[in-house]
């Protein structure tokens, strides 16, 4: 009877370590391809207009701009990064952030945050 106690216990902790090596909800950075995040400037004003946008340690984000005049886009991560843009259609890519937080992504010109990155 201890015998096949200590065997099933063995089974239980083996299915255990197995079940956690298992697939997650949060992307594996390794796996995961850029985020991509659509922006509009016009007018003056730019939309998304402050959201928070998840993304997993690493993961680059493609930002696809489509804007009325040319600018500099300034992510606050370290190190930092500015992106220039023309006017038209532009795609600019963040470099993965190697750091868990929150990242400011704004226009400096506009006065305004675009997206909060929440590296995770």
């Amino acid at each position: 009877m201890r015998r096949v106690l200590a065997a099933l216990a063995a089974l239980l902790c083996s299915l255990a370590v197995l079940t956690a090596c298992g697939g997650s909800d949060s992307p594996d950075e390794a796996d995961s391809g850029p985020k991509t995040i659509a922006v509009t400037i016009e007018g003056g004003n730019v939309t998304p207009n402050g959201e928070r946008v998840e993304v997993a340690v690493g993961q680059e984000v493609e930002l696809d701009v489509t804007s009325d005049a040319p600018g500099v886009i300034h992510v606050h991560s370290s190190p930092e990064q500015e992106l220039e843009f023309d006017a038209g259609e532009s795609t600019l890519t963040i470099e993965g952030i190697d750091k868990p937080g929150t990242v400011d992504v704004e226009s400096h010109e506009l006065e305004k945050v675009i997206v909060q990155l929440e590296v995770r």
